[in-house]
């Protein structure tokens, strides 16, 4: 079974937003899913707007979707992609 290092963009639905809710509602998700070594840092957009970044250890024979599907669903979330994909050694 090997892990692999996944870092996930979630983007709001407006600058507004309240981002410690949506890493708060993320971190649950994702420790459903087993995720593992799980942080967060925010990175400015355009006009005020910032993206939540997730970082975090994932079973590499568990299927994407399942934390893409679930992170798109926490309110006032606009989406959720994975940006980066790599296998992790050690």
């Amino acid at each position: 079974m090997s892990i692999v290092a996944v870092i996930v963009k979630i983007m709001p639905e407006s600058p507004e937003t309240d981002l410690s809710e949506i890493e708060a509602q993320a971190k649950k998700v994702l420790e459903s899913f087993e995720a593992q070594n799980i942080s967060f840092s925010q990175e400015p957009v355009a006009f005020g707007l910032k993206v939540v970044l997730v970082k975090f250890a994932w079973q590499e024979e568990k299927d994407t979707s399942l934390f893409e599907d679930a992170l798109a669903k926490i309110p006032n979330v606009s989406s959720a992609q994975t940006s980066d994909y790599r296998r992790a050694f050690g």
